[in-house]
């Protein structure tokens, strides 16, 4: 699995103009899921996005949690993040999971993060969506279960 986590003041997804999840403070996450995925890295990603300290405390450090600023989640699937751009100047996609696979998963994940306690609003997933957002920072940071 794949995670682009924006820190952001609020973020928005639309499907056809019309608003379908939004949140204030908190983050927005764009999620790629490829076959081959498991429960373990769902279970990788949610501790690491629900206990990182990316807010600023008192002295201005980065010291606390999303749930300690009883921040919000708006999480976005993005198959995209598994594009390969190697050959020609067309992405491929065949990296990123099967349909069924993948949607499974991304539910799966957005109920993992609700189960830990976070507030998770979400787009739609395979739906052609427009995100608005600002970016708090900017902060950003990629998580790669390959990586882990």
């Amino acid at each position: 699995m794949r995670v682009v986590l924006q820190r952001v003041s609020h973020a928005s997804v639309s499907i056809d103009k019309k608003q379908v999840g939004k949140i204030n403070q908190g983050y927005l996450l764009l999620v790629g899921i490829k076959d081959g995925d498991t429960k373990d890295d769902i279970d990788y990603l949610v501790r690491k996005i629900s206990n990182l300290r990316i807010f600023a405390d008192e002295d201005g450090k980065t010291n606390l949690s999303l749930q300690s600023i009883n921040g919000e989640i708006l999480s976005v699937s993005q198959f995209t993040l598994y594009a390969d751009t190697k050959k020609g100047n067309r992405p491929s996609f065949t990296k990123a999971g099967k349909p069924d696979f993948a949607s499974d998963m991304y539910d799966q994940f957005n109920q993992a993060l609700s189960d830990a306690g976070n507030h998770v609003e979400t787009g739609r997933f395979g739906a052609d969506m427009q995100v608005d957002l600002q970016n708090d920072g900017p902060f950003t940071i990629i998580f790669d279960t390959e990586n882990k």
